[in-house]
């Protein structure tokens, strides 16, 4: 498994739920999470990882920047975890 197979998934499993999905990119800065999730019950930062990586250190701190200023930002690295994050929706 890749870790488009996990994006795949978590963009499907978010359309299902009636929610709206986009890819990010910063322009000007590195680091973005892959995807911003938007649902009435779920607004989020979502970034992707193939199973058993973890985000780079450039990344672990853009993602702490973004929680001090009050984003939720989660990591999602197998089909479980995004079923964990999609919990609160379903």
């Amino acid at each position: 498994m890749i870790e488009k197979h996990i994006e795949e998934y978590l963009c499907e499993q978010v359309k299902t739920l009636g929610g709206e999905v986009r890819k990010a990119e910063w322009i000007g800065r590195r680091h973005c999470p892959d995807r911003r999730i938007m649902h009435p019950l779920l607004c989020c930062w979502v970034e992707v990882k193939a199973p058993g990586q973890k985000p780079r250190p450039g990344q672990v701190r853009e993602h702490d920047r973004m929680r001090h200023l009050g984003e939720k930002v989660y990591v999602v690295s197998t089909y479980d975890e995004v079923d964990e994050l999609l919990k609160s929706i379903k």
